[in-house]
């Protein structure tokens, strides 16, 4: 994982279900990525963009980053 660049997509303020699209679409228009930090303060997208990454095979990791706000860490091994 050392050239693998790190994609950041800040969907604060959008609600559903903006962060679930708009992740999906960053997912399926750029095949390439490895890793992608979605960040939302909208707690629905934390059960409605994991389903949607694992069906394109990323891995996910959720982690609170302050107080009602996350970031939900996608990774795909090539």
């Amino acid at each position: 994982m050392s050239n693998q660049e790190i994609k950041k997509l800040d969907l604060r303020g959008e609600i559903c279900p903006y962060p679930m699209l708009k992740t999906n679409e960053e997912l399926d228009s750029n095949k390439d990525i490895n890793i992608l930090e979605v960040i939302t303060d909208h707690s629905p997208a934390l059960s409605t963009i994991p389903p949607q990454a694992l069906k394109r095979g990323y891995e996910v990791e959720i982690d609170e980053i302050d107080n009602s706000e996350w970031k939900i860490t996608l990774t795909k091994d090539n």
